[in-house]
């Protein structure tokens, strides 16, 4: 009985408190401040006032349109959903509006794309549990978060609108009071698209059959839903690393026997500086992985990672302008740099390795606004150069053991194309030059 008198109580409280201002005397006319936007306001965009059962907020920064090498413009993020009821809410359709005009949708998702237990990796299961684990139903109980996936290509730069809003459409508490859970539908979170210039860079790595795992967009891969609570925060300082591993000509990632580093293509293969630029951090001194195990799925191995040893030994370069370089799971010992050094675009940093919480050989690289590769949020970036050659069919990679046994060639193109400003795909063959 007390409860149900909470909302009379609170209620009285707020009259009492206008009876105060009513009292107060008035303030000079010119002395008035205006009040400042709300927060989480965009210039230009309107959100009607309405009871939002699901909150929807950004994880990391603004989004930044870049060019990937299927010729299209993507925009990609992450958004935290937390139904702050006491009831059930469920999400049935979540769209990407253009925030000038909340009636054109740029970007839909509903069904398979948000829930599909059956799904390993594309266009499905951007709807999960925190951190990001893959969850069986579109449904979010009370108090309770989910992260969305959200990405989408365009032809051009310019249909990129410079804001976006976003629609939600499921059942859910529709009013302050609950009740029982109803239809919602309501457009929420506005976001001003980033007007930053995407960072353009000189490879990591030189010579062919390069391969982009665990690449942009989608999720299903690492990289992409690797979402993750560090600093007081949701951040994904990973969103667009890519592990960069090299092939034969063959297509093997090994020759002869799987269990020994040595064995690998790209095991020691020169790092480079992918532009002139100041050494900011290093680890060095983590010993090699045996190949084909995981330490994170090893409960012994597990023990032993932190948050300063799970890349291994790497280099973060300071590049300017706000933009960082990480390379990650060199070999102990490689590292040829010190805290404090410059550096030169093509000076080796160190060699590739296996080291850290990895399972073979290869480059884990990104670039990031800080040099905390957990404090930091993700940034996009353009090889000023390379070749296209083609890209693995996800099937060859989920076939794979874990040694990474296959034919990682088979989706070669017969000549391959010269590309510039563009960003590696998941999955994409690519040339250095």
């Amino acid at each position: 009985m007390h409860a149900s008198r909470a909302p009379h109580l609170f209620a009285s409280l707020a009259a009492f408190a206008l009876l105060l201002t009513g009292c107060a005397a008035a303030p000079v006319a010119d002395a008035v401040t205006p009040a400042p936007p709300p927060a989480g306001s965009v210039t230009g965009v309107v959100v009607p006032d309405a009871f939002t059962a699901v909150t929807v907020s950004t994880i990391g920064n603004s989004p930044l349109p870049f060019k990937g090498t299927d010729g299209k413009y993507h925009v990609v993020y992450d958004l935290l959903l937390t139904n702050a009821t006491k009831e059930p809410a469920s999400v049935e359709k979540f769209e990407v509006v253009d925030g000038q005009n909340p009636k054109t949708v740029i970007a839909s998702f509903a069904g398979k794309a948000l829930i599909d237990p059956t799904c390993v990796y594309g266009d499905c299961n951007r709807l999960r549990s925190l951190p990001a684990s893959t969850v069986e139903s579109a449904t979010i109980p009370p108090q309770e978060s989910r992260v969305l996936f959200i990405d989408f290509a365009v032809d051009t730069k310019d249909d990129v609108p410079a804001t976006l809003l976003h629609r939600f459409t499921g059942t859910g508490a529709n009013s302050p009071a609950f009740g029982k859970p109803s239809d919602i539908d309501y457009l929420t979170t506005p976001i001003a698209v980033s007007t930053q210039t995407v960072p353009v860079i000189a490879p990591p790595l030189s010579g062919e059959n390069w391969i982009a795992l665990n690449g942009c967009c989608e999720p299903g891969f690492p990289h992409r839903s690797s979402v993750m609570s560090f600093n007081g925060k949701m951040n994904n300082s990973q969103r667009f690393a890519i592990d960069w591993k090299r092939a034969n000509d063959e297509g093997d990632f090994y020759v002869g026997d799987k269990t020994l580093n040595e064995s690998y293509v790209d095991y020691g293969a020169d790092i480079l500086a992918v532009a002139d630029a100041t050494v900011v951090a290093i680890l060095d001194g983590v010993a090699a992985n045996a190949p084909g195990k995981l330490p994170a799925d090893d409960p012994t191995l597990a023990a032993k990672l932190t948050v300063e040893n799970a890349d291994g030994n790497h280099v973060v370069l300071d590049l300017g302008d706000g933009v960082y370089a990480m390379y990650a799971h060199m070999i102990a010992g490689s590292v040829t740099a010190k805290v404090g050094d410059k550096v030169k675009e093509g000076d080796v940093l160190g060699h590739l390795g296996n080291t850290g919480n990895a399972n073979a050989s290869h480059l884990h690289f990104q670039l990031m606004n800080g040099p905390s590769f957990i404090e930091s949020d993700s940034l996009p970036y353009a090889l000023r150069g390379f070749d296209y050659d083609g890209q693995v069919a996800p099937k060859v990679i989920e076939d794979a053991d874990d040694y990474l046994t296959g034919n990682f060639l088979t989706g070669k193109l017969a000549q391959a194309e010269a590309r510039t400003d563009e960003m590696p795909l998941n999955l994409a063959i690519v040339d250095f030059k």
